[in-house]
């Protein structure tokens, strides 16, 4: 495993604020109160809006990045083997399956709580007259989503923290993951998901295999939502 040799803190500082200021929007945007429509993903302006958010992310990624070895602090290298990416990220995979089943069990317990349908992004069902529309969504959710966050949290973040160690880089980045979905019932799962994909970069050297997972993951409950009609 290859860490950051040097500490850069003004530019950890820096990443702080900006995922800190993301948690703060998305749970902010929560106490608004206002209700998420059913067809999100039906929406030529839900893709637009989240290009557009996307593309702010990015940009000031590269902006806490200046200066410095992008393709280092990104972690945008191959892995050493592939094929053992891959299978890690398979069984990282379905550790957050696991993980998801066992927690909505527990929360059974309790009463009807679905943290799935906490974030409202997935729609209810197939609608093939606004087929166009979905598709760009699934583009966004599946392809530019995952590569942003990723590149967030276990590219830049992992890299900044990890001569911290490890663990901290790991902890920190799934928390912060988590959190900045701006969700209550959803947290402690996506922040376990945050963690097992940190993991898996730190494992990899590389957040490509990252990426594909996260991926995979949004494309499985997209298609599956859409299925079940």
């Amino acid at each position: 495993m290859v860490q950051t040799a040097e500490r850069y803190p003004g530019r950890l500082l820096a990443w702080f604020i900006f995922v800190g200021a993301l948690t703060l929007l998305a749970y902010g945007a929560r106490l608004t109160d206002t209700e998420t429509p059913d067809d999100l993903a039906y929406r030529w302006s839900s893709s637009v809006a989240a290009l557009i958010q996307y593309g702010i992310m990015l940009g000031i990624l590269l902006l806490i990045a200046r200066g410095l070895p992008k393709r280092e602090l990104f972690a945008l290298r191959r892995p050493a083997s592939w094929k053992r990416s891959l299978g890690l990220a398979a069984l990282s995979l379905a550790a957050i399956y696991l993980a998801a089943f066992v927690y909505e069990r527990a929360l059974s317990v309790f009463g009807n709580w679905d943290p799935s349908e906490e974030q409202g992004l997935v729609p209810h069902g197939w609608d093939s007259s606004r087929a166009p529309a979905f598709i760009a969504f699934f583009v966004v959710v599946t392809l530019v989503a995952p590569a942003v966050e990723e590149l967030t949290y276990r590219g830049l973040g992992i890299s900044l923290l990890l001569p911290w160690g490890a663990v901290l880089a790991i902890g920190a980045t799934g928390l912060l993951f988590g959190a900045a979905h701006g969700l209550v019932v959803a947290l402690p799962i996506l922040t376990v998901f945050g963690l097992v994909v940190g993991w898996l970069r730190v494992r990899t050297n590389s957040v490509y295999p990252g990426i594909v997972l996260h991926g995979t993951f949004n494309a499985i409950a997209l298609i599956a939502s859409v299925a079940s009609s």
